[in-house]
């Protein structure tokens, strides 16, 4: 069993983007059961109109027509990161991330729950995703070859007891599709995933966009592979490419055998 995480630098047009993601999906190793993870904002990255302009209808669409192709060409778990879909009767929209098995069939989609609406202090200053994008309400799980897995995005890596409740309904693979900013991803980035994986014995993706954008601003990259144990398998540092690294089931068995820590938390 194989985890996959493309780092991309993507731009506001969904047709140099997917060139990207088609690029980097054509030199994947043949090796199956296999699962892709894509970034946040794979599809498009820019500012509000460019979002609302090209959010699609879960289950409908050009962009998701891609992706359940690709899934079933290439015969791969395909998770798509974040990508803007709409809400009936709304201004607003959802970020979220799409599952595709290896038939193309969409096996689950998760909103994002946490936004990021802060100050940095980057060339870009003022974040608000509420401006533009509505919160998810819940936590979601999908059964895999690989085990359930656990979905987020981004700004929820913040925020630990989401991925406590995926890991005690039985994740056993968390995935982290982000668009972290190059200042808080060089502060914060390796030390969250890690603790995230670490406190919950679970495999952890994670898929973030390394680079200078478009619109001018800065991703942090460092895109990686994290065992239960905490240890950084595979990474990228920056630009677009893949990392790659093996899942071993017994490591994880053989973790919450001899340091129970789920079934010892008592503030739950």
């Amino acid at each position: 069993m194989w985890l996959a995480a493309i780092q991309l630098v993507s731009g506001r047009r969904w047709q140099d983007n997917r060139e990207q993601i088609a690029a980097e999906l054509a030199l994947l190793p043949s090796e199956r059961p296999l699962l892709v993870l894509l970034p946040e904002n794979f599809a498009l990255f820019g500012e509000r109109q460019g979002y609302l302009d090209g959010a699609e209808t879960i289950g409908e669409g050009p962009i998701q027509r891609q992706l359940a192709e690709w899934a079933r060409d290439y015969g791969i778990w395909l998770v798509a990161g974040a990508m803007p879909t709409t809400i009936a009767g709304s201004d607003h929209i959802h970020t979220s991330t799409l599952v595709f098995d290896p038939s193309g069939e969409r096996k689950g989609h998760y909103h994002k729950i946490h936004l990021f609406d802060v100050d940095v202090a980057d060339n870009h200053g003022r974040y608000r995703e509420s401006e533009t994008f509505s919160p998810g309400e819940e936590p979601v799980l999908v059964d895999s070859p690989f085990g359930p897995l656990g979905l987020s995005i981004c700004y929820d890596l913040r925020f630990p007891e989401l991925y406590r409740r995926l890991a005690r309904a039985g994740a056993r693979v968390l995935l982290v599709p982000a668009a972290f900013t190059a200042v808080t991803g060089e502060a914060h980035w390796e030390p969250l995933l890690r603790a995230r994986a670490i406190e919950n014995q679970c495999y952890l993706v994670a898929a973030n966009q390394g680079g200078t954008h478009e619109t001018g601003r800065q991703t942090w990259g460092h895109s990686m592979v994290i065992d239960p144990w905490g240890r950084v398998l595979a990474s990228l540092d920056s630009g677009r490419g893949t990392v790659l690294a093996p899942l071993d089931p017994g490591l994880m068995d053989e973790l919450q055998r001899t340091m129970p820590v789920l079934g010892h938390a008592r503030l739950l």
